[in-house]
């Protein structure tokens, strides 16, 4: 539930990004990493406390994102696509580095304590941490949900919808996806951080470009277009392959394909997209 939760949490960055947006990124995995391991540097060099690091790590995220962003976001959306990919591709190798072995622990990765907990709390830690990372998946919906239903989000929405007339009515385009690109980044790097918290480990391996892959799929098969959906995406992508393997040990990514065909014809729109539509039929039967 932990994991589903951290997942839904990346995910909906990465909506802020597709599908409200209009972008297309095959990088976040890398982003992922960065908070992953801001949080874990913060924590084994500095001593921070992880409740200080997390936050602190989707900050550093979206000042990276804004930052790659303002340049990457003025390319063709193909170009933006392939930029991302080659970020995504080169994290886990930068992260190796021998010069910067001695703050990332190279391949050997960060070793964290497990967070301890007062009172009832002591000796239920994995049940704590699962209930701390569903307050952050909250606070993460409703801070999106919130920025959607703004002025901004509004511009957001003229910006992918209406480019042109939007960019002739002085809307300043490149700059309203760059700050998003900054928030999608800040949600993965908060995804990333909590996945610190949750297993107290972190290591390049932890990040490969199936990760953004994966992220992907769990963003279309939600429903690119909801925030909620997000959270259904990434149980998809963490409870499929598991139930997957459990039925068969030599074809497992097999089944997950043919689970993954089955939700694309019969739900187009993302899981989100058929219950809502359901829901709004059996409402007006």
């Amino acid at each position: 539930m932990t994991q589903v939760l951290i997942y839904g949490i990346a995910i909906m960055g990465l909506n802020l990004l597709s599908g409200y947006t209009g972008q297309v990124s095959l990088g976040h995995s890398a982003f992922f990493a960065l908070g992953a391991y801001a949080a874990a540097v913060l924590s084994h060099h500095l001593g921070w406390p992880l409740y200080v690091g997390v936050p602190a790590a989707a900050v550093l995220c979206f000042v990276a994102g804004f930052l790659f962003g303002f340049p990457a976001l003025r390319l063709p959306m193909l170009y933006l696509a392939l930029s991302t990919f080659a970020v995504a591709v080169v994290t886990p190798q930068a992260l190796k580095w021998k010069q910067i072995e001695w703050l990332t622990g190279g391949v050997q990765g960060i070793i964290l304590e497990k967070p301890t907990f007062p009172g009832m709390l002591a000796d239920r830690a994995d049940w704590a941490i699962m209930m701390c990372v569903a307050a952050c998946a909250l606070a993460a919906f409703l801070l999106a949900q919130r920025i959607l239903g703004t002025q901004f989000g509004r511009l957001v929405d003229a910006s992918r919808d209406q480019p042109l007339a939007a960019a002739a009515g002085g809307l300043n385009i490149p700059v309203i996806r760059t700050q998003m690109f900054g928030l999608s980044a800040a949600f993965t790097g908060l995804a990333g951080a909590l996945s610190v918290v949750a297993g107290q480990f972190v290591s390049p391996e932890s990040f490969p470009f199936l990760l953004s892959v994966s992220l992907l799929v769990g963003s279309f098969v939600g429903g690119v277009r909801s925030l909620w959906g997000a959270f259904l995406g990434a149980a998809f992508i963490v409870l499929t392959p598991n139930g997957a393997e459990s039925l068969s040990k030599s074809a497992p990514w097999m089944i997950f394909g043919f689970a993954l065909l089955a939700v694309v014809f019969l739900a187009p729109n993302g899981l989100s997209g058929w219950i809502t539509h359901a829901w709004r039929s059996r409402a007006n039967s």
